[in-house]
């Protein structure tokens, strides 16, 4: 009669398939293969797994490397079994294999290192460190992420564009560029992409002027300044239809951004951890959709300190012998991290405290950066207390005794 025993499953996550291995807690291995990624692939995956379930019993846990990335659908599949998923570190199973050296790197040796981890989690921290469950998150917060992720990629594009643009917009035209202070406003864009030729932009009658959207009479007057001494290159000719292409690319752009935050705007409210990290002054919309969708859950953290570092607020220690000393993590979740430093530089603003202490910080010699990141690493404190205890951001008024002895 076979006993019950838990399954454990180590998946080394590759590109195009992704070797797996199927083992026991004692160490047994039951089974290897390589797995397709394709939906064939994933029915046999499931096939083979729960054939050693039925056998055997107990509790299936899966371990990925790569979770949330070339792993994809897989990882969400797994979860929809009800199976447990652990991911990989990557940065710390790196520390452990130099702790513990194995036999030459392949995909079969790297499943297989995975079930190892599995037998090892429960006696050696660094192998507890390694394997690092991956806990449900709500819907909500997960399209938070789809969507910040989406919109934060098409305002890297826009800056892009907007760069070259002004690049070449200085080379041929440079009077033109000019006449606004930001080259990104409406006014000035719709003005660029009147016309296929710009040249035709200098010959333009004012009543026209007056007729594009978002231009009124102030500007009408500072295009008609420009006008008088307008003045092109040589190559303005086939440089200028690529300056106007841009131009309209910024402008559909900024709608899909708008369109965007709109939508994420309209999730929040059923998001637990975007309404409570709007209450934080100065986060509003994008912030705090942002967060959300990173952070997932505050499930995932054990303490505060892991979620500073995580959003890329916290350091960590670097002394060795009598030296003192930090560096930065690598593990830092660089979308969460932008989404702090800018919270934070605004939070700082508008509330007097958090201006302080942020003055305090640059009269010790910080720099703003710095300022700013030892400020988050205080809000962190209070971020994740408020998650925890599910509290809206509370500003405290100064005590009557401090503001006597003022």
């Amino acid at each position: 009669m076979t006993t019950t025993s838990d399954i454990r499953v180590s998946i080394d996550v590759g590109c195009h398939s992704h070797s797996v291995a199927i083992g026991l807690p004692c160490g047994e291995v039951l089974d290897e293969f390589d797995l397709p990624h394709r939906p064939e692939g994933f029915e046999l995956f499931f096939e083979r797994i729960e054939r050693h379930h039925h056998r055997y019993g107990g509790e299936v846990s899966v371990a990925m490397e790569g979770y949330n990335g070339w792993a994809r659908p897989l990882d969400t599949l797994v979860r929809s079994r009800g199976y447990r998923l652990f991911n990989i570190n990557n940065l710390k199973l790196a520390r452990f294999k130099e702790i513990f050296p194995a036999a030459a790197k392949t995909d079969r040796i790297d499943a297989r290192k995975g079930l190892e981890l599995f037998q090892l989690r429960d006696y050696l921290p660094s192998a507890k460190g390694v394997l690092q469950e991956v806990t449900a998150t709500p819907v909500e917060n997960e399209k938070l992420k789809r969507l910040t992720r989406r919109r934060r990629s098409l305002v890297d594009e826009k800056s892009r564009l907007l760069s070259r643009m002004q690049a070449d917009l200085q080379a041929v035209c440079p009077g033109l560029l000019a006449i606004t202070k930001d080259a990104e406003n409406l006014w000035f864009l719709n003005f660029i992409t009147y016309s296929d030729d710009l040249r035709k932009l200098a010959r333009i009658r004012q009543n026209t002027v007056l007729s594009i959207k978002g231009i009124g009479r102030k500007y009408a007057k500072v295009i008609g300044d420009w006008q008088k001494a307008a003045s092109f290159s040589h190559d303005i000719e086939w440089v200028g239809p690529m300056i106007v292409e841009d131009a309209q690319r910024i402008l559909d752009l900024r709608q899909k951004i708008k369109a965007l935050e709109v939508r994420c705007e309209e999730l929040m409210g059923q998001s637990e951890i975007a309404q409570l990290v709007d209450t934080i002054p100065g986060f509003a919309t994008v912030c705090s959709s942002e967060l959300a969708g990173e952070i997932g859950t505050i499930e995932r953290f054990a303490k505060e300190g892991s979620l500073a570092v995580y959003v890329g607020m916290a350091n960590l220690d670097n002394s060795s012998g009598n030296q003192r000393g930090s560096k930065n993590p690598k593990h830092v979740n660089t979308r969460a991290k932008a989404a702090m430093m800018v919270g934070v530089d605004r939070h700082r603003k508008q509330v007097p405290e958090s201006q302080r202490f942020y003055e305090k910080k640059r009269s010790q010699g910080k720099s703003h950066n710095q300022a700013i990141r030892a400020l988050g690493r205080h809000l962190c404190r209070v971020l994740f207390r408020m998650l925890k205890q599910g509290r809206a951001y509370e500003i405290r008024e100064p005590s009557p005794e401090k503001t006597s002895s003022k």
